[in-house]
């Protein structure tokens, strides 16, 4: 008896008067597990690649794409023009065109603080935002003004919450000290905001391009306010609103100084090789944080230098699991050489303490003191 084992590979061809029993190759289907492992080392490829030319190949992109000159701030400012350009180009910002004119009504739920809640229309969308004003604030009393940025999950009012325990009501704290506030409102959720930059990619636009339109619009609205002096304009943001003053302070020339809370990194590993020291963007389901041609050239150190001659201040927490602080420290000591070596090194800080993922009142106001007053 032939088993049915024997049988595989063998078929029964039917002649006129024969029976022939033949052995024929039939085709034998590879295991879905062969298949798997296969793709899995093929993945394992382009990731080794893509990491090292991200992280290790940086450093050789970036001597090709900066030639910065040190002999004395005008000098360098010239020397990273060609560098702001093609970082405009990154965001690519729309354009967007004023529609109508800036509404203004008082906020319901801030009234302790008379602010009002401000609208302009820029054509299909527009840009809002939360304003207030110091106690005394007039035409001959004119005050510095500090773009409040919120960050993901959160609003233009969270910066005045009182007791909140990342923003520490910083809002609030510069109205105290004698600072005008514009708030603007940017999308908030990350479901939100990778939708959005889905949408955004397939103009060759971002998000952040289209918030700093926005916010710009805001800003040349707000400044015609007689309260308000022009020439002393900062900004303050936590988190994503970190990511916004990083984004837009090299192609906003009018804010002078800049708090960045949160936000700051050693830009390569945190985008590119998740640790367990750290949450790495590339195991979080954050797809709006990636930009094309980010890290060609503009890690955070070298995007500082964008922002440099103007004063900027740094916070971390060592329990904010946003980065490993020694490489923030890294990075930091890094983005610090271009003040160094224009002799600015007082305009660069970095407060990093024992904290998490928040505002600091005591170093970010006396810092907006010493560069707005």
């Amino acid at each position: 008896m032939i088993s049915s084992r024997a049988f595989f590979g063998i078929v029964l061809l039917f002649i006129p008067g024969h029976l022939l029993l033949a052995q024929q190759d039939l085709p034998i289907e590879m295991p879905d597990s062969l298949k798997e492992a296969r793709t899995e080392l093929y993945k394992q490829q382009l990731e080794h690649f893509l990491q090292d030319s991200i992280i290790e190949g940086y450093h050789a992109r970036a001597k090709v794409a900066w030639k910065r000159d040190y002999t004395g701030i005008d000098a360098f400012t010239r020397s990273v023009e060609t560098n702001r350009t093609r970082w405009r180009d990154i965001l690519n910002p729309p354009e967007l065109r004023k529609t109508g004119p800036l509404n203004k009504q008082p906020h319901p739920y801030l009234q302790d603080i008379k602010a009002e809640w401000i609208e302009l229309p820029l054509g299909p969308i527009s840009a809002q935002g939360l304003l207030a004003f110091p106690e005394g604030a007039d035409e001959n009393r004119k005050v510095p003004l500090v773009i409040v940025q919120h960050g993901i999950g959160s609003y233009p009012e969270t910066p005045f919450t009182v007791n909140h325990q990342l923003y520490h009501e910083y809002g609030r704290a510069l109205l105290d000290a004698g600072f005008a506030v514009l708030a603007p409102m940017n999308l908030r959720s990350m479901p939100f905001r990778n939708y959005i930059e889905r949408l955004c990619r397939l103009i060759d636009t971002t998000l952040p391009g289209i918030e700093l339109v926005r916010m710009q619009y805001l800003l040349d609205k707000v400044i015609e306010d007689p309260r308000i002096d022009a020439e002393r304009i900062g900004m303050w943001g936590l988190s994503l609103g970190g990511m916004a003053t990083m984004f837009w302070m090299p192609l906003e020339p009018r804010i002078k100084a800049g708090v960045v809370s949160a936000w700051f990194n050693h830009r390569r590993n945190k985008m590119a090789l998740p640790d367990e020291r750290y949450v790495s963007f590339m195991v979080v389901d954050e797809e709006h944080a990636f930009f094309r041609g980010w890290l060609t050239e503009f890690t955070d150190s070298d995007v500082v230098s964008l922002i440099c001659p103007r004063p900027l201040l740094i916070h971390h927490g060592k329990q904010d699991r946003i980065a490993h602080w020694p490489q923030v420290q890294e990075e930091f000591d890094v983005a610090r050489t271009h003040y160094q070596k224009l002799g600015i090194e007082n305009r660069i800080q970095i407060e990093i303490f024992d904290g998490g993922h928040e505002a600091r009142i005591g170093t970010g106001i006396p810092f907006l003191n010493q560069w707005l007053k």
